[in-house]
């Protein structure tokens, strides 16, 4: 029987290679909980343990949040890459845009859609902000534009000719531009949002059609998030929903920019059965609720418990 070499070269030679291993395992962690915020999810995750009811009372505070609607398909819209959404209080109803066919679609509350609108001229309309009075504001990515629409009951299509339209400049990754926009009265302002890497800007406004002066990066914008795929201002409290796709997170943060408190859309955290696959839009209405949007054609609506 041949014998065993256990040499004290070979000894140490072989906990020289186990060494190295666990070096390069602990690097590889180190670098994906950088990229994927870990580090900040679980700071954040710390620092709600200690948040007061009162701080609670006075924010959104998405830990209470539970799935009511969970992942149902919105019919008729398998094609067409639902991309983000809003709140409509005077009719209360949601629209949201379609990326892949170019149309503005009106959904009820429960997920179904109720009409669509055929949106003439844009090329990849990505998110929309509804700002009252039937005017609403569609970002299209690719030609970095926002324009301000007036939808009625009536509105049969919507051509990008006939309503004014603001350039959003260059971003660092044309391919990955302004995909989150969003209506913030208490500050009288647009929201923007980039989608990699995540940033937000801000445009004067008063809530007309008339945009003031010119966009301005925010400087404060604590985004730990790997992408940024959408926006919502909570009109109670002022306060910003920021959603990311790959990062599978809805995030809270305050009027100063300062971050709140988290959602995790994955399987097995707020009642859902299963992961959100890409979520691309988020809105609340009126009473609290929370309803996204993830491609192709999913629905979600969230409430506290």
């Amino acid at each position: 029987m041949a014998a065993t070499d256990q040499s004290p070269s070979n000894t140490k030679r072989l906990g020289f290679h186990w060494s190295w291993l666990v070096i390069a395992l602990v690097v590889i962690l180190v670098g994906l909980s950088y990229a994927w915020h870990w580090d900040d999810r679980g700071v954040l995750w710390v620092r709600e343990q200690t948040v007061s009811a009162s701080e609670r009372n006075a924010s959104v505070w998405l830990p209470d949040y539970h799935v009511v609607i969970d992942g149902k398909p919105l019919v008729g819209l398998e094609k067409d890459e639902a991309s983000d959404l809003s709140y409509d209080a005077s009719s209360n109803t949601l629209y949201s845009v379609m990326g892949k066919n170019a149309f503005l679609a009106e959904l009820s509350l429960t997920g179904e859609v109720l009409r669509k609108i055929p949106l003439v001229g844009w090329s990849n309309p990505e998110a929309l902000a509804v700002l009252g009075n039937g005017l609403i504001a569609i970002i299209d990515e690719r030609q970095h534009l926002v324009t301000m629409v007036t939808v009625t009951p009536d509105t049969k299509t919507l051509n990008i000719a006939d309503f004014p339209k603001y350039d959003l400049g260059p971003s660092a990754d044309q391919n990955k531009a302004f995909e989150g926009i969003a209506w913030d009265p208490h500050n009288q302002r647009i929201l923007l949002g980039e989608e990699r890497p995540p940033a937000l800007y801000s445009w004067k406004s008063d809530g007309s059609a008339v945009l003031q002066g010119d966009k301005l990066k925010v400087l404060n914008d604590n985004l730990i998030m790997r992408n940024l795929s959408a926006l919502d201002v909570d009109e109670k409290t002022g306060h910003l929903l920021a959603l990311s796709a790959e990062s599978h997170l809805l995030l809270e943060l305050d009027a100063k920019g300062n971050e709140v408190s988290f959602m995790a859309l994955v399987r097995g955290f707020h009642g859902l059965n299963h992961t959100i696959p890409r979520a691309e839009g988020v809105t609340m209405d009126g009473e609290g609720t929370i309803y996204m949007v993830s491609e192709p054609n999913l629905f979600y609506s969230f409430k506290k418990k």
